[in-house]
């Protein structure tokens, strides 16, 4: 007879187990010495140790199924059970109760996680959803328009509810879809319609632009073609293939007339040509009066410099906004003057600054003496943060000062 901590053969050849029920018969040995019938029964029993730790493995890093795990310990548990095998079986049933176990906790975390991920796939479709709604009524036809297709992509990358929740948003999102569409197809309908009055509207425009091209009566005519500008704008945009072509046909009407016109105004530029000199000297003249030191004797200037401006005629159009806008700027920096001396001797507004400034002053220093506190304390973190708060009331403060300097204060 042959044994060892786990097992045994006696001398018929019956091969046994140690459990923790007794000794339980494994099988029988015709061939061979005890010592090998062990041996073959032991590595059965390494067999489902090797088995046992691949599943675990396979539990623990793979997508596997609950079911299959299952199906898998129930089988690996039957050998177990027969009594196949020599070696510590419950050592082995005790880590398939464990696996039973993770195999379940694995299950519970896969439903949770399930259903994390369809509350989060409803929350993003009902936010799709909200939006669309929102969109629905926008009369931003291209951003809107593309901004839905875009909730269409992302629609499809999330995954579907159960039938009767899915079907509720999709029909909500379509709807939406739908509503947008329909008012965008009646809008550019109308706007068709709307052009298309603009297009006869124009052509009688041009029609008459065209009549009065060869039209001598200068005043009355240009008078009347700023008219027909206005109706021109008035009448809105035409279909694109006919705007150009009508824009140029009215414009080239109006140049004619205009450079008709031109001819005939020649030496009235020539003169204007002249008042520009006139003007481009005042204009130096007045910029001489910066910067301003006497409020008064610049006003008095200035003042003398306008009337002679005034009394200049009309400048070439082209030249008019430079040699206008050095004026302006001189009369800008006269009245940024005066406003600034109102600033300075507005007692209301000198008293608002030095309360200011002494609130923040008071501040400051409060906050400076419970800085001091804290370092005799020891309390060095609340003087550190004390510390910073104090910089910023200071920095306040400085800019409080720098603003009372401006009153003379």
């Amino acid at each position: 007879m042959s044994s060892d901590p786990w097992g045994r053969v006696d001398e018929t050849g019956t091969v046994y187990v140690r459990t923790a029920d007794g000794e339980q018969v494994v099988g029988s040995w015709a061939a061979g010495s005890p010592e090998e019938a062990l041996a073959y029964f032991e590595r059965k029993y390494e067999g489902l140790v090797v088995e046992i730790g691949l599943l675990e493995k396979r539990v623990q890093t793979t997508d596997l199924s609950a079911k299959d795990a299952q199906t898998a310990i129930r089988h690996i548990r039957e050998q177990v059970d027969a009594h196949h095998a020599v070696g510590d079986l419950e050592a082995l049933r005790t880590r398939l109760d464990k696996l039973v176990k993770t195999v379940e906790s694995r299950r519970e975390e896969r439903k949770a996680q399930r259903a994390r991920q369809s509350d989060e796939a409803r929350k993003a479709k009902e936010e799709l959803v909200t939006e669309a709604e929102q969109l629905a009524a926008s009369d931003q036809w291209r951003v809107a328009g593309e901004r839905l297709r875009a909730l269409v992509d992302t629609w499809k990358g999330l995954p579907r509810l159960d039938r009767k929740s899915d079907d509720e948003l999709w029909h909500r999102f379509s709807h939406a879809r739908s509503a947008f569409s329909k008012r965008r197809k009646a809008h550019f309908a109308q706007l068709d319609s709307q052009r298309e009055d603009a297009r006869r509207i124009k052509e009688r425009l041009v029609a008459e632009a065209e009549a009065l091209s060869g039209s001598t009566d200068w005043g009355t005519t240009a008078a009347r073609y700023r008219e027909l500008m206005a109706d021109w704008k008035a009448a809105g945009r035409a279909q694109r293939e006919h705007e150009d072509d009508l824009w140029n046909r009215f414009r080239g009407a109006q140049d004619v007339f205009f450079a008709a016109r031109s001819g005939v105004f020649a030496e009235r530029d020539a003169e204007q040509a002249e008042n520009l000199k006139l003007k481009e000297a005042l204009a130096e003249e007045a910029e001489q009066i910066l910067p301003v030191r006497d409020l008064k004797t610049a006003r008095g200037a200035f003042r003398s410099v306008n009337e002679r401006w005034e009394a200049i005629g009309h400048v070439p159009r082209d030249a008019r906004g430079k040699v206008e806008g050095r004026m302006h700027a001189v009369e800008r920096a006269i009245q940024e003057a005066e406003e600034s001396e109102w600033r300075r001797t507005n007692p209301e507004a000198r008293a608002r600054a030095e309360g200011l400034t002494g609130q923040l002053q008071a501040a400051v220093d409060k906050l400076r003496g419970q800085v001091e506190q804290a370092r005799a304390q020891g309390n060095n973190s609340r003087a550190d943060k004390l510390e910073r708060e104090l910089e910023g009331r200071q920095a306040l403060l400085d800019q409080a000062l720098k603003g009372l300097e401006e009153f003379g204060g």
